[in-house]
């Protein structure tokens, strides 16, 4: 993992600052509650795993900050993102989608 300040300069639930957002989302794989992992690379890619099925997207960040994310052939989401912060230390980020209001929480692997 890509080091990561400790979670002492921000509080759980704090949005990810844009200039932030790449060493956020490259810092390692998530795992989300339903055991699916995501990984982002800093050109722009994401893969997402659920029950051993891999697909392919891409991520970029918006001019107001926000996360957005595509999915071939027409998929396109955005979200908010925020810090997961437990104990001061970054455990991992919440994405939040923009139409839906659902909240993903990826945690580090």
């Amino acid at each position: 993992m890509d080091p990561l300040p400790s979670g002492g300069d921000v509080l759980d639930g704090q949005p990810v600052d844009a200039a932030d957002m790449i060493t956020a989302l490259t810092a390692a794989p998530f795992v989300f509650q339903d055991g699916a992992t995501q990984s982002f690379t800093a050109d722009g890619r994401t893969t997402y795993v659920e029950r051993g099925t891999p697909s392919a997207g891409e991520w970029s960040v918006r001019g107001d900050g926000t996360f957005a994310s595509f999915w071939p052939p027409t998929y396109r989401a955005t979200y908010p993102v925020r810090w997961i912060v437990e104990n001061r230390v970054r455990v991992g980020i919440s994405f939040t989608d923009t139409r839906s209001g659902v909240r993903y929480d990826g945690r580090y692997r």
